[in-house]
């Protein structure tokens, strides 16, 4: 464990009053080897009834066949696809997170980093379902790799974004996943320590024999600095590589350069948003304020900022360059999509992705819980809009004007969106039951240096700067999990 004392003008990392390790063990594994609670019980219902939803929606898919979507002649994608990119783009704060923030050593992470990775696994594996839903035939869906096989011209065609997309997802989800399963090694261990009978026989299997001794660390570290390293080219690749299924396209509205960055932007934009939706109500229902604390919700409310005003700028972009290339097909693929059929779908794109997040540069509002959560919602339902916009308008009027029509979603449709959220909640909650939702490990690294009650102690010292000291208490007043009567005796 480190000794180095951190600037008191840093906020901690973790508050409350004479946390130890043991104790921090004991927080966090709480709802792992305890027995649910009623917010638990309540929230996996429903979930499950989701999921329940989303299982007879593709049965009845797979039965009758993708025509069971409102898909048309003109709008051959809409739903499914909007569903789909939805879903990457929330996949990628997690990779995010722990990659690129670990190689930058941005100990800020520490707290959130475990739940924004399964966030991860479980957004790309909703996504996928998508891709197996719209192949009508997913006992054929093998058919997408470059296998050998006899059936003389079948071969995938590498000119196709869509090709593309197969590599870079499954390439992704399969290093974000060893990723997460490799920070959690330590953790099952503790988990394996304390448990008995046939638990323990289980966490004994799936923490591969770790046995906390320096090599095992020194290989752990190694390890995870290199798949950090394999992992943050491919936060910006897979949205890239998503954007290109329309960039590549010649379909006024989709036929543009800005597209891979400006999705980048938006998938960490609606990924954060939905880390902090979940972290939030993890937050609360588990006790965990004295970890997840008002630093690490503003530090995110912060990149929201950032990405939604990214996204913002696109969004004007997108406009000038339609009126500036003097296509007049570009031109009117924009000027319908703000005022044609679908017009209230760009106003609450814009309303929710651009207005909305603006309201979060109010420190008052950034550091309130209720309206951090608010908005957090706000911001995915925003950004589920923008890709219906992008997708439904530019398709449902195309060059052929006798072609013109207009798209209304099935029972199946909304059945099969829905149900997918059921599918992530119900993977998210059995997880917060099986593993811990913080990096035990991790976390106790920040005790004796970016801990309140190490800051306090430097305090009491006597020895810092007491305008340091008085800008650090005065930080302090924001935190929900801190007494600032204990300083107010000194």
């Amino acid at each position: 464990m480190s000794g180095h004392n951190e600037s008191i003008l840093r906020e901690p990392l973790i508050t409350g009053k004479n946390i130890t390790y043991a104790q921090m063990t004991d927080e966090i594994l709480l709802p792992v080897e305890n027995k649910p609670n009623r917010a638990w019980w309540i929230g996996f219902i429903v979930a499950l009834c989701g999921a329940t939803l989303w299982v007879v929606a593709v049965s009845y898919t797979f039965w009758f066949g993708i025509g069971a979507w409102g898909l048309n002649k003109t709008v051959g994608w809409a739903w499914d696809i909007t569903g789909f990119v939805w879903w990457v783009g929330i996949g990628h704060a997690g990779t995010l997170i722990s990659a690129v923030l670990l190689l930058f050593r941005q100990n800020w992470r520490n707290s959130i980093n475990r739940s924004a990775e399964a966030m991860t696994i479980f957004a790309v594996i909703c996504a996928a379902t998508y891709v197996v839903s719209h192949m009508g035939r997913p006992w054929l869906a093998y058919w997408v790799l470059p296998l050998p096989n006899q059936f003389g011209s079948l071969w995938v065609n590498f000119n196709s974004p869509l090709v593309w997309d197969m590599f870079a997802i499954s390439t992704y989800f399969s290093v974000s996943l060893l990723f997460w399963y490799t920070g959690l090694l330590p953790d099952i261990a503790t988990i394996r320590d304390r448990a008995a009978g046939v638990r323990k026989k289980v966490y004994t299997i799936l923490s591969f024999g770790w046995n906390g001794n320096v090599k095992t660390w020194q290989r752990f570290e190694a390890v995870s600095l290199i798949l950090a390293g394999i992992s943050t080219p491919l936060v910006l690749s897979v949205h890239t590589i998503v954007s290109m299924d329309f960039a590549t396209s010649v379909i006024p509205g989709w036929h543009t350069t800005i597209f891979p960055p400006y999705f980048v932007a938006g998938a960490i934009f609606s990924g954060f948003a939905m880390v902090l939706t979940l972290l939030l109500v993890v937050r609360k229902v588990l006790g965990l304020e004295n970890y997840i604390t008002m630093f690490h919700i503003e530090s995110m409310n912060k990149i929201i900022i950032l990405t939604g005003s990214i996204v913002g700028v696109a969004y004007l972009t997108e406009f000038f360059i339609a009126w500036y290339s003097g296509s007049e097909y570009e031109q009117y693929a924009f000027i319908n999509r703000s005022t044609g059929p679908f017009w209230w779908a760009y106003w609450m794109m814009m309303t929710c992705n651009v207005i909305s997040p603006q309201l979060l540069w109010f420190k008052k509002i950034r550091t309130n819980i209720a309206a951090t959560w608010i908005l957090s919602i706000v911001v995915n339902i925003g950004m589920w809009f923008e890709r219906f916009v992008i997708i439904v308008t530019s398709l449902h009027r195309d060059y052929l004007p006798s072609s013109w029509t207009d798209f209304t979603p099935t029972w199946v449709d909304v059945s099969v969106f829905v149900g997918s959220i059921g599918v992530f909640f119900t993977l998210f909650l059995l997880f917060l039951r099986v593993l811990p939702s913080i990096a035990i490990a991790e976390v106790k690294l920040l005790l004796k240096s970016a801990s309140e009650q190490a800051k306090k102690e430097l305090i009491e010292e006597g020895h810092l700067d007491k305008e340091q000291v008085a800008d650090y208490v005065e930080s302090l007043e924001k935190f929900d999990s801190v007494n600032l009567e204990d300083y107010a005796k000194k």
